[in-house]
């Protein structure tokens, strides 16, 4: 489960003012600390097809965020990217 801290310092990396949390650089830091979290669980619990697919839904919420950065910013795609150290397009 993603607690208050946790899901503050995954906010603090992506960040653009000192209260953002809607931005869409923060957001996806957030859903990137859920799917690492989720994905640990399904490790440990391969059968678990709930989760499995409250992942697959990460997958995708992250994903369109990311088109939609792209679209709207490239440079900041790119920073954030590279911030959580996820593989480019």
């Amino acid at each position: 489960m993603l607690t208050k801290d946790k899901k503050q310092k995954a906010m603090d990396v992506t960040k653009i003012h000192d209260t953002d949390t809607g931005s869409p650089d923060a957001q996806i830091s957030v859903i990137t600390e859920r799917m690492n979290e989720l994905s640990d669980h399904l490790k440990a619990n391969p059968k678990d097809l709930h989760s499995r697919r409250g992942l697959l839904g990460l997958v995708a919420k992250r994903r369109s965020l990311l088109s939609y950065l792209a679209k709207k910013d490239p440079k900041r795609h790119v920073a954030v990217t590279k911030k959580l150290g996820m593989k480019q397009k």
